[in-house]
């Protein structure tokens, strides 16, 4: 057996745990990345500006669904939104749930939705003007507060954007989705849950408090036997990037190498409750945090999603401990059966030198 003591010290092998949703953990194991795999293959940038085959291009409109909004209403669009050809939900025929034993079903009622994110084929998020994302996230509010005033059976609004094939992007064409559902994905209920049972038991959001520690948090922690330094946290550690109200934070307990979340750095539930004029903030956090993991990983496909609160018969009850945000997770290595089999996520780069490496990129 190995003499502990002789291993690198930046060398991490440890289990964190997910403070918001303490039953999900990832195992952090950095000397996993220097062996035999298959990463994820870097997406192919089209960096056309007009694919004359496209049906999301200008001039291809035909091909699509009617339009349901667009930006601006008139002449020549920038952002446009159709209703998704293939939807894995909808509201196109009624059908009953059934109860048969163990068995049950409720109606897949909702709607699916795809939002062309601008006008050019091949323009990635970082390279979009800080306006037009501005405008965008701005679109993303209006779609989603019409579908939940739409019909009260909606409870939940998921909006997302895949980049490449392995994050299941289907059309290179730059677009996002908003998928409405009558129930509450599970993983945003178990941030719900744990969120309430935290501010239950402490009297403040989780997510604030998470928010604090990143920026006023400083220590080291000893070993108790030599009394030596085994880890120092310093204050901004985590902090990616940072605007006057949004801020970009590396989760301690990152499922994916290059996760990064952006949250508001004041208290707010819902997404709905961004105000139009802080939107330019949150676009400019976002493109600079978009900047900055394609300055390391360029190429890297990538999902991002808005988790905000559901719009259930607790959305009053969880608004103090709740905290919306966006997670950005670049899909940099495929799944293996370890953790496919156990829900336990391998994260082979040390979060903290994650974070460094993004901090250090100059824009």
């Amino acid at each position: 057996m190995s003499d502990p003591s002789t291993h690198e010290s930046s060398e991490v092998r440890e289990i964190r745990i997910n403070p918001v949703i303490p039953s999900e953990s990832v195992l952090v194991a950095t000397a996993r990345s220097m062996r035999p795999k298959k990463a994820e293959e870097l997406a192919p940038r089209d960096t056309r500006k007009h694919v004359e085959t496209c049906p999301f291009c200008r001039g291809n409109e035909h091909k699509t669904p009617p339009v349901i909004l667009s930006w601006p209403p008139e002449g020549d669009w920038q952002i446009r939104m159709v209703e998704n050809l293939y939807p894995v939900l909808g509201d196109d025929r009624v059908q009953a749930g059934f109860n048969f034993g163990l068995q049950q079903t409720i109606d897949g009622y909702g709607r699916h939705e795809v939002i062309i994110d601008h006008h050019e084929h091949g323009i990635a998020v970082q390279e979009m003007a800080e306006s037009h994302l501005a405008i965008l996230f701005g679109i993303y509010q209006t779609r989603m507060r019409q579908l939940f005033e739409s019909d009260e059976r909606l409870k939940y609004v998921l909006v997302f954007k895949n980049f490449g094939p392995a994050a299941g992007a289907s059309i290179p064409h730059t677009h996002s989705q908003v998928i409405a559902m009558p129930v509450v994905p599970e993983n945003v209920d178990a941030e719900v849950r744990n969120s309430a049972a935290h501010y239950a038991k402490h009297h403040h959001c989780i997510f604030c408090a998470l928010i604090d520690e990143a920026l006023t948090f400083e220590a080291t922690i000893y070993d108790r036997a030599s009394g030596a330094g085994r880890r120092k946290i310093n204050v901004g550690q985590y902090v990616v990037e940072r605007g006057e109200k949004f801020i970009a934070i590396k989760p301690f307990a990152s499922r994916y190498e290059w996760e990064v979340h952006i949250l508001p750095l004041a208290h707010q539930a819902d997404f709905l409750d961004v105000r139009g004029e802080d939107l330019a903030d949150l676009a400019r956090v976002m493109k600079r945090t978009m900047a900055r993991l394609d300055a390391v990983i360029g190429g890297a496909q990538y999902n991002f999603f808005l988790h905000s609160v559901p719009h259930d018969a607790q959305r009053d009850a969880h608004a103090p401990s709740y905290h919306w945000h966006l997670e950005i997770c670049p899909r940099t290595s495929i799944p293996t059966g370890f953790e496919l089999g156990s829900g336990l996520f391998v994260n082979t780069v040390n979060p903290e030198q994650a974070a460094e490496r993004l901090r250090a990129v100059e824009l």
